[in-house]
């Protein structure tokens, strides 16, 4: 019995691993435009949480990326509940794969259906809602469930029509028109080399400068920005009955003047879907726009409502990703990075070489075992990749390229910085830099801690960040609240007015509530939504900081590699003194989380399942209303449920786990009762 605890400690822990991971990437590529690392590497992460979950189902919790689409919106924008959920899609990366999804298809149905085949446009999922003709609200997708508001930047993107003319149709009081916000390639190249001739940075790729040019604060900087429009779907109508199959949507959208990719057919064959994906495929390279792949659907609408979805994704639809493009250059050395953990990346510096479109010098190598695994010395020539043509990868060596005598690469023993030790945690795959005054690490403490997703500071980001570290006005974080406009007035770059607005940014991030703090001072594994659980939990800095592991482990969803972090950070002396300098700054110390934001609290702690059609609410507005109350929503049941609410046309496997695990059912008006007074009746 004691082993059986001991592995399902460790499984906990590895599933917890998986989450955290998942999410650090979700946030790098959808909050951040930055992915680190593969599509394939982030699905590989992804299975294996599924398969996991599958079999210790006891482990699984409402926030698991299982359970989520996409990543959390950022506070940046005004957030938007989508009546209907924006979820993603399933991908595979071979025809095998995909005569899987067509096998599921024809066990579920009978048969083959029609199908819709479409490129799939590398760029950022929009929502448009259109109130009596008039674009009303546009957002991001944001986690599936609430996006972003960015209404006044799309009203500056030329392709989306701002008022519908229905001309000989019927006109709807309401339309909601689901597609993709791209930069053309020749636009791309463009702003780059504008930016270029500025000693300005320069974007990786079409998509990260559609997204980063988005979702700016103000609009005129959108409106200078070249960004178009693709429409792939209708979301939410008041007439559902003006076509019956996708096709006749895209066909309708085309005739209100919204652009609608004309690489779209219909096919009917497994065998005509092979052969549009290799067309697609042939002809990537000559379209003006970024595509990864095909996307599939089932083009009867009544159809995908029977085949439904998951929890991130429908059943009827697929994504076909294409294999990266791959080309060979010379890695002229291996280098190594330091993080704000003090983290040691190896990666590549290579030949400039052009993959997938754009320049690549650049690779990560993610750690000392996957150099070591693919054999890369300093003089080989080596295969390179963009994988889902965004993230450049080192694949391996061309081994009959390979010059005579090279020598195996072996990590470095001394921080390339600091030049103190690299140490190698046991049983880890990282290697950290052990000097808490590393340079490299406070430079990258410092930029984490004023960027966006933290205490978002405007201004102050990676190179004036080092500036400052270079003219030691900053040693750590706390120093950053005591920059003067002396400090600055006399540093290359600097006016009056740039200095004046960097400082009014400095000051208006005193009023950040906890669990942006908490999220800025790079605790390990401590991310927005970790950070938001323990806020919700402790209330104040000072909990935070006097908090035991096992008082951390009772929140739902924190487990223990996350509470001992926890722990450990708030126990350093160096990270005590930090936070005594950003008290004494008067930063602010307590969280939004337990206020009016949360109504009265009466479901704090509680995770309810909804299954059904409701008569009061959409299946938004009750998770919202859930919400709202403190508590949390998942889409499957575990032992950890407080409630399912059963409508009408319930799932049977949400049935079948409020049995399993005996878990209360309540109908509509329990749950009525349950909003109202926190119990059930």
């Amino acid at each position: 019995m004691v082993q059986k605890n001991a592995d399902l400690t460790q499984i906990q822990a590895r599933i917890e691993q998986l989450r955290q991971l998942i999410r650090y990437h979700a946030r790098l590529y959808y909050e951040q435009d930055s992915p680190a690392i593969t599509d394939q590497e982030y699905d590989a992460l992804f299975n294996e949480l599924k398969e996991l979950e599958a079999k210790y189902p006891q482990f699984v919790t409402p926030d698991s990326p299982t359970q989520t689409v996409g990543s959390r919106p950022s506070s940046l924008f005004a957030p938007v509940v989508h009546r209907i959920p924006m979820l993603s899609l399933d991908n595979v990366f071979s025809l095998e794969e995909l005569n899987g999804w067509f096998s599921r298809i024809k066990k579920a149905i009978g048969e083959l259906p029609e199908l819709v085949c479409e490129p799939k446009i590398d760029g950022l999922a929009m929502s448009l809602i259109y109130e009596n003709s008039i674009l009303t609200k546009a957002a991001t997708r944001g986690d599936g469930e609430v996006g972003e508001d960015v209404t006044e930047n799309v009203y500056t993107i030329k392709s989306i029509p701002k008022r519908l003319d229905f001309k000989n149709s019927k006109t709807l009081p309401l339309l909601e028109v689901r597609g993709e916000i791209y930069m053309p390639i020749d636009a791309f190249n463009e702003l780059n080399e504008i930016a270029k001739s500025k000693g300005e940075r320069v974007f990786a790729n079409p998509r990260n400068a559609a997204s980063g040019s988005l979702r700016q604060k103000d609009p005129k900087v959108t409106a200078t920005r070249p960004l178009a429009f693709w429409a792939y779907q209708v979301g939410e109508t008041s007439d559902t009955s003006l076509f019956g199959k996708h096709s006749e949507a895209l066909n309708y959208l085309e005739q209100l003047g919204f652009p609608v990719n004309p690489e779209r057919v219909v096919v009917s064959s497994e065998e005509q879907v092979e052969q549009y994906i290799a067309h697609i495929e042939k002809l990537r390279h000559d379209l003006n726009y970024e595509i990864d792949g095909a996307v599939i659907k089932v083009n009867d609408l009544n159809i995908q409502q029977r085949l439904g979805a998951t929890s991130h994704a429908p059943r009827w639809a697929i994504a076909f990703k294409f294999a990266a493009e791959e080309k060979i250059t010379k890695l002229i050395s291996i280098e190594v990075s330091i993080g704000k953990t003090g983290r040691a990346t190896p990666f590549a510096r290579l030949e400039p070489v052009v993959v997938a479109g754009s320049t690549v010098s650049l690779a990560s190598l993610h750690n000392e075992d996957q150099v070591k695994l693919k054999d890369l010395r300093p003089g080989d020539y080596v295969r390179v990749r963009k994988a889902g043509d965004v993230i450049p990868e080192v694949v391996g060596p061309v081994l009959e390229l390979r010059p005579k005598n090279l020598k195996k690469w072996s990590f470095p023993k001394t921080c390339p910085i600091c030049g103190g030790p690299l140490i190698r945690l046991e049983g880890e795959a990282d290697t950290y830099c052990t000097n808490i005054d590393c340079k490299g690490q406070v430079i990258q403490r410092i930029s984490h801690f004023a960027s966006r997703d933290a205490m978002d500071i405007e201004g102050l980001g990676e190179q004036r960040v080092t500036l400052f570290v270079e003219k030691g006005l900053l040693k750590d974080v706390g120093d950053i609240f005591s920059l003067k406009a002396s400090d600055l007035e006399n540093l290359e770059g600097f006016g009056r007015l740039s200095a004046s607005n960097l400082l009014t940014a400095i000051n208006n991030a005193r009023s950040r509530p906890l669990e942006r703090l908490l999220v800025a001072l790079a605790i390990r594994h401590v991310g927005p939504t970790m950070a938001e659980l323990l806020a919700k939990k402790f209330k104040t800095l000072n909990n935070v900081m006097k908090a035991s592991v096992d008082e951390i482990l009772t929140i739902e969803g924190i487990g223990p590699i996350i509470a001992e972090s926890v722990v450990k950070f708030f126990l350093l002396e160096h990270n005590k003194r930090v936070i005594d300098k950003l008290i004494q700054a008067g930063i602010r110390l307590d969280t939004d989380l337990t206020s009016e934001n949360l109504a009265n609290n009466l479901l704090t702690g509680k995770t309810i399942v909804i299954t059904g059609t409701l008569k009061s609410f959409s299946r938004q507005q009750a998770e919202a209303e859930v919400k709202k109350r403190g508590g949390n929503v998942s889409s499957s049941v575990s032992s950890k449920t407080f409630a399912v609410v059963v409508g009408e046309n319930p799932g049977e496997n949400k049935l079948k786990g409020a049995l399993k695990y005996n878990i209360k059912q309540i109908n509509e008006e329990q749950f009525l009762k349950l909003l109202e007074t926190g119990a059930i009746n």
